[in-house]
């Protein structure tokens, strides 16, 4: 009889990914059941789903929604709602009803806790500290899990580079060309982690998978990104005054000190990516794979 795994966000990115990696793996789908959860299931989701809509912020809700389940992959939305308590409260509810029901593997997208990793130069972060809290909240209450922890979107680029008139894409940050960008295709390869992390579950329960493809500097970000499209780039290093008047005012500071940690300590906190690649069984898309095959570009 098949497990049932249960896959929230299944219409976003991330669950998106796990749902169609999980369905086009000849061993995890025959070995699991894919329930896939959505706020909306109107939105059209793979065939093969059992189809479930959930309200996060209702452990009833969830109790029916993680009914049986040997498996939980879970993401929650920050920007949903921009206030890191409304994370807090759904990624704990998940988790105890996780607990109460029995679930076997929680694996949670999870990510670093800006202020502590910082030592409180960088606190203003809400959506990497809410993820962190949620992470510990996890841990503490012991259910078995992984944390998942997605790089830098690669196709934050695409809406990031600006064209000038002669067609130059300009990319202005208030960091230095040398900072190291984990870069991932979160679209096509957060499955292949998560698909990963439950064929090696024992040897990673408790551990931090980070995933991303690589570190990018901008000028190699730039220069790679000219190879795959003959496009011209140039990126300049601006003020955050600057850098700050290009956004809305409620989500400014976070940016700015979003990229300013990428900078110093670095996304990760400087750690390699080798031993999170080491459980891997399919080839992560390039940078430069992805830029050349980008709608963005190929106008």
């Amino acid at each position: 009889m098949s497990k049932i795994i249960t896959v929230f966000g299944a219409t976003g990115n991330q669950g998106g990914s796990v749902i169609t990696n999980l369905l086009n793996d000849a061993q995890l789908s025959q070995e699991f059941k894919i329930r896939g959860i959505t706020r909306d299931t109107s939105k059209p989701v793979a065939q093969e789903l059992e189809k479930k809509g959930a309200d996060l912020n209702s452990k009833e809700s969830l109790k029916a929604a993680l009914k049986d389940s040997h498996s939980v992959f879970l993401v929650t939305n920050y920007w949903e709602s921009a206030n890191p308590e409304t994370e807090r409260t759904q990624g704990k509810n998940v988790a105890d009803v996780a607990k109460e029901v029995g679930v076997q593997h929680l694996i949670f997208s999870s990510l670093l806790n800006v202020t502590e990793t910082s030592k409180g130069r960088l606190a203003h972060v809400p959506h990497f500290d809410a993820k962190s809290d949620i992470e510990q909240y996890i841990r503490d209450i012991g259910v078995p899990a992984t944390f998942y922890l997605p790089g830098y979107f690669m196709s934050n680029l695409e809406m990031m580079l600006q064209a000038g008139e002669d067609g130059t894409l300009t990319w202005a940050l208030p960091v230095n060309k040398d900072s190291k960008f984990p870069l991932i295709d979160i679209k096509s390869d957060t499955g292949k982690f998560v698909k990963a992390i439950i064929k090696n579950r024992d040897s990673v329960l408790g551990a931090h998978i980070l995933g991303a493809e690589g570190y990018y500097t901008p000028t190699q970000i730039l220069e790679q990104l000219t190879e795959a499209t003959d496009k011209k780039t140039q990126f300049y290093q601006i003020d955050e005054k600057t850098y700050k008047s290009y956004l809305p005012e409620f989500m400014a500071q976070e940016m700015l000190e979003n990229h300013l940690f990428i900078e110093s300590p670095g996304y990760y906190n400087s750690e390699g990516l080798e031993k999170s690649h080491e459980i891997l069984d399919e080839k992560l898309v390039s940078w430069k794979e992805y830029a050349g095959n980008a709608a963005a570009w190929k106008a």
